[in-house]
C-alpha cells in the first residue's frame, strides 16, 4: 500500500479517481440523505409535544436557542439546529486535516471517519438519540471530508491541466450521491418510516468504505506513507515556508473568508427552500391525467444534483475548449461568477414569492429554474476551490487547507440556518432579495480583491518545484 499507484487510466484520468468518485458518492450519500429529512424531521416529529419529552437535550438546546435568540417556533427551531449541524459538520475537516497531515494520513483518517459516520446514521434510527447521533455523524465527516478530496489532487502531478476537470468529475460523484439520497432516503424516511431512511444512509456508507479499501491499489500514497522510513520521519525537520507559500496561504484564507456568504445563501436549499417545497409548492404531478399524485417534498433535493450530472459535462467541454484556446478563467474568475449566477437564482424566486403572497401555490417550475442558475454558479465555485486548494498548498498540509476551506462552510452554514429563521418574519419577496443581494456582494468583493489575489496565487498550474522535491517530501 505504500507504493506508487498504479498508472491505469480510464477516459484521459487515473484509475484513483474513480476510486475516489465511489467512495464519495456514498459517502455524500449518506449526508445528503440524512440533510434531506433534518428539517422535516425535526418539526414533523422530534418538536412534537408527544416525542419532544422523550428526546434528552431537546429542551436545553431550545432553550439555549430561545436565550440568544428569543421566542421560536418549531420551524425556527429546526432552521436552527440545522444551521448548527451543517455547520460543525464543515468545522471538524480542520482538525481531521491536521490529524492526517502529521500523524495517521488520509486513508486511515478515511476509513475511521467513514465508520463513525455510518454509526452516527444508525443512531439517528432511535429518536431518543437525536443529539449524540448528529455530534457522531459530524465528528465522523470531519476525518473523512477533507481527507478525500485532497487524495483526488494528488493524482495529477503539479501543472497537470486536468486537474481542475477532475474534480468535477469527482464532483459529479457527490451529486450523484445526492441525487439517490434524496430518492432512496428522502421517499423512506417521508413515507415508509424515519428510521428506515436514515437506516439506508447508515448502509450507503458502508458500501462506500468497501470500495475504498479495494481500491486502495489505485490511490497515490498520502503523505505520511510517504515518508522514508519512521527513523527518517522521526529525524526530519519540517522546512519552513517560503514568502510565496505564505502568500499563498494567506490568499486561499481571504478566498475562504469571502465565499462564507456564498455557502449561507447555497445552503438555502435544505432549510427555507425546502420548508418553500413542502408547503408553499404545487407538488401535484400529472394531475391533468387526473392521477393526481403528488411528490414528496424531499425530492425537491433531487434537482440541483440532476442539474449538476447534465451540466458537468458540457461545462468541462468548454473549460477544455477555452483552456486550448487559452482563454479559460482563472480559478478566482470562475469564483465570481459562480457568486453571480447564485445571486441571480435567488432573484427568481421572487416571482415565485408574488405567486404565493396572492394565494397561490406556487408552480413547482419556480425551483427548477432557481436550481439551474443556483447549480451552474456551484460548478463555477466549489469544485474549482477544491482543486485550487491543491493545486497552491505547501504539500506537508494540504489537507490542513483543505480543512481551511471547509471552515468557510461552517461559518457559511451556521449563517444559513441563522438567516433562514427570517422566513417567518419578514415577506418572501424581501427574503429572497436578501439572499440574492448577499451572493451579488460577495461576487463583487471578489472581482475587488481579483488584482491581489491573482498576484499571490500566480500561476496556478505552473508546476511547484518545491512540491515535488526531495526537501518537501522529507518534511511531510
Amino acid at each position: 500500500m505504500t507504493g506508487a499507484p498504479r498508472q491505469r487510466e480510464f477516459f484521459g484520468h487515473p484509475a484513483g479517481l474513480y476510486v475516489l468518485f465511489l467512495t464519495e458518492m456514498w459517502e455524500r450519500f449518506c449526508f445528503y440523505g440524512m440533510r434531506a429529512l433534518l428539517v422535516l424531521y425535526v418539526v414533523k416529529r422530534i418538536a412534537t409535544p408527544a416525542v419532544a419529552g422523550t428526546v434528552p437535550g431537546w429542551f436545553a438546546v431550545k432553550g439555549a436557542i430561545e436565550h440568544v435568540f428569543g421566542p421560536q417556533d418549531e420551524h425556527q427551531i429546526a432552521d436552527q439546529i440545522y444551521g448548527l449541524y451543517t455547520a460543525f459538520v464543515y468545522l471538524t475537516p480542520l482538525i481531521g486535516g491536521i490529524l492526517a497531515d502529521r500523524w495517521f494520513g488520509q486513508r486511515k483518517m478515511v476509513l475511521f471517519g467513514g465508520v463513525v459516520m455510518a454509526i452516527g446514521e444508525f443512531m439517528l434510527m432511535r429518536e431518543s438519540l437525536f443529539f449524540p447521533a448528529l455530534v457522531t455523524i459530524t465528528i465522523g465527516s470531519g476525518f473523512l471530508k477533507s481527507n478525500v478530496s485532497t487524495q483526488v489532487g494528488a493524482l495529477y502531478p503539479p501543472g497537470d491541466p486536468r486537474r481542475d476537470r477532475a474534480f468535477n468529475i469527482f464532483y459529479f460523484g457527490i451529486n450523484t450521491g445526492s441525487l439517490l439520497s434524496a430518492l432512496v432516503c428522502g421517499t423512506l424516511g417521508e413515507k415508509v418510516g424515519w428510521a428506515w431512511g436514515f437506516g439506508a444512509a447508515g448502509v450507503g456508507l458502508l458500501i462506500g468504505m468497501a470500495i475504498y479499501v479495494w481500491g486502495q491499489k489505485y490511490l497515490a500514497p498520502d503523505q505520511v506513507m510517504q515518508a522514508r522510513s519512521k527513523a527518517d520521519a522521526k529525524k526530519a525537520k519540517p522546512a519552513p515556508f517560503t514568502r510565496s507559500e505564505w502568500i499563498k496561504i494567506s490568499a486561499l484564507v481571504v478566498l475562504c473568508a469571502i465565499n462564507i456568504p456564498f455557502w449561507a445563501v447555497y445552503e438555502q436549499q435544505g432549510n427555507s427552500l425546502q420548508f418553500w417545497a413542502d408547503e408553499s409548492t404545487d407538488r401535484h404531478v400529472l394531475s391533468w391525467l387526473g392521477i393526481g399524485w403528488e411528490m414528496p417534498a424531499t425530492w425537491f433535493q433531487t434537482i440541483n444534483p440532476i442539474f449538476i450530472l447534465l451540466l458537468t459535462p458540457f461545462i468541462n467541454r468548454l473549460w477544455l475548449h477555452q483552456m486550448r484556446r487559452k482563454t479559460e478563467p482563472t480559478s478566482v474568475t470562475k469564483m465570481a461568477i459562480g457568486c453571480f449566477l447564485l445571486g441571480v437564482s435567488f432573484l427568481v424566486m421572487i416571482g415565485a414569492a408574488r405567486v404565493v403572497d396572492a394565494g397561490h401555490l406556487a408552480s413547482f417550475g419556480w425551483l427548477v429554474g432557481c436550481s439551474f442558475l443556483l447549480t451552474v454558479g456551484e460548478i463555477y465555485l466549489s469544485p474549482v476551490g477544491l482543486s485550487l486548494v491543491t493545486k497552491i498548498s505547501p504539500p506537508r498540509i494540504v489537507s490542513m487547507m483543505m480543512g481551511m476551506w471547509f471552515l468557510s462552510s461552517f461559518f457559511g452554514d451556521y449563517l444559513s440556518g441563522y438567516l433562514a429563521t427570517f422566513k417567518q418574519t419578514m415577506s418572501s419577496t424581501t427574503f429572497f432579495t436578501m439572499q440574492a443581494g448577499l451572493s451579488l456582494v460577495t461576487g463583487i468583493a471578489i472581482v475587488a480583491m481579483f488584482v491581489p489575489l491573482k498576484k499571490a496565487i500566480g500561476d496556478e498550474n505552473a508546476p511547484d518545484a518545491a512540491a515535488s522535491s526531495p526537501a518537501a517530501e522529507s518534511s511531510a
